[in-house]
């Protein structure tokens, strides 16, 4: 997951604290606990009165164990654990980066900026290299299959993929990568692109894709899945969008995914 947010509250702890920021990777504890946990159910509450405003339960927690035990990845491990998460999670990097990228405005620096801007190429971190977590580049290796995707195609997806070890470990595995297409194109970086032209994006970026997996209506029932190309990359279809619109069903998710995967094994 990536660290690069600078806005909101993982932006006031990334500047007042000296930490990665915390929030996707609370989102991702908030998905994968518990539902039994009152800590669980607790991650995503944020504070509305106080200097505490703004700020998730989650991000404070994770950013209070960090800044404790000195050790970020640690501080996510014992989260998870005190959720009942299922999986084990890993940020893209440790290091505090900020995102760089070109657009037709001209240089663009921070995940605020980047995702209000349009016609965005280029993205890019400063410092240049960051490490990646050795553990999170072997998951990639042992993987049977990586999931890229669905998220904000700059600074969600791009801005995980492409950290340079991260990437290394894409194109070296033997694993399927599967791209996930967002159920609907995103509100602000990514406004008017259409599947292709997020294929496009990414392939410019170096993320090697073997397979896409869009939502998209199926004849027949509602298991039904269908193929079609789209940029050169083999796009499988299937119905899987929640009821707002905007995401995805888990479960129906969950069974495109290991049904492209049992596919792909014959």
């Amino acid at each position: 997951m990536s660290v690069a947010d600078d806005g909101g509250s993982s932006g006031r702890l990334r500047r007042e604290l000296g930490l990665p920021a915390p929030g996707d990777l609370r989102r991702c504890l908030s998905a994968l606990a518990s539902d039994g946990s009152l800590l669980a159910r607790s991650l995503e509450y944020r504070f509305d009165k106080g200097p505490l405003e703004g700020h998730p339960l989650g991000n404070l927690l994770l950013a209070g164990l960090a800044s404790a035990g000195g050790d970020f990845q640690a501080a996510i491990t014992e989260v998870a654990r005190l959720v009942g998460a299922v999986g084990t999670i890993y940020p893209a990097t440790t290091e505090i980066v900020t995102l760089e990228a070109s657009s037709d405005s001209g240089p663009l620096r921070g995940q605020v900026t980047i995702e209000r801007a349009a016609g965005i190429r280029d993205l890019r971190f400063d410092p240049g290299e960051p490490k990646a977590p050795a553990e999170a580049v072997q998951a990639i290796a042992d993987a049977d299959q990586v999931v890229i995707g669905p998220g904000s195609l700059f600074t969600s997806v791009l801005a995980t993929a492409t950290v340079p070890q991260i990437s290394e470990a894409l194109q070296a595995t033997s694993a399927q990568k599967v791209y996930v297409a967002n159920v609907a194109n995103d509100r602000a970086e990514a406004r008017g692109f259409d599947l292709a032209a997020h294929l496009d994006a990414i392939s410019d970026h170096g993320v090697p894709i073997d397979l896409v997996l869009a939502n998209g209506a199926s004849p027949g029932s509602e298991g039904e899945r269908r193929s079609r190309t789209v940029a050169g990359y083999q796009v499988v279809t299937a119905q899987m969008a929640a009821a707002d619109g905007w995401g995805h069903v888990p479960a129906k998710l969950g069974h495109a995914l290991a049904d492209v995967h049992a596919a792909a094994r014959y």
